[in-house]
């Protein structure tokens, strides 16, 4: 069973799925700061603290406001520090994955148009959504087991005894 102590005596991030998190994380803290820097972030002076009517694209493609900016870093943040133990690293990425997954459904339900559209979403946002959900969970769940396909747990390098 997983705890919630380090994998690794004296190691942070000691685990696959530990860096794997830490990773994801760093990303999503990169893209939140990225959103908020005028000439990556397209459109700039338009962008809107949140709602449809925000015209600001990150990288020129990916529809961002204020909110879907603070929503990157903060989610960025939390990856950070739930990669510091295995089993806060799994949760992050198989539960942030569903969170993406959900978010990529909501996108595809909703006008793009109205006032559903608070965060603001568009078709590459919609896109991005599906894969970074789907690679979120496998991710976690592939690296929360080991070559054997035994769930791996802190600290152990071989698998149990049958």
């Amino acid at each position: 069973m997983a705890t919630n102590r380090p994998s690794v005596a004296g190691a942070k991030y000691g685990t696959n799925l530990q860096k794997a998190a830490l990773a994801v994380g760093a990303v999503f803290l990169l893209v939140g700061i990225l959103g908020f820097i005028p000439g990556i972030t397209t459109g700039y002076d338009t962008m809107t603290f949140a709602g449809h009517d925000s015209e600001a694209l990150l990288l020129g493609v990916f529809r961002v406001s204020i909110l879907h900016n603070l929503v990157h870093l903060a989610f960025g943040i939390a990856g950070i520090a739930m990669a510091r133990t295995f089993s806060g690293a799994r949760a992050y990425l198989i539960g942030g994955g569903v969170i993406y997954l959900l978010l990529f459904i909501y996108g595809l339900l909703i006008d793009h148009h109205s006032t559903a559209n608070f965060v603001p979403l568009n078709t590459a946002d919609n896109w991005l959504h599906l894969v970074l959900g789907a690679g979120m969970i496998a991710l976690g769940a592939l690296l929360s087991r080991d070559d054997t396909g035994v769930r791996t747990t802190p600290g152990r390098t071989t698998p149990p005894a049958a």
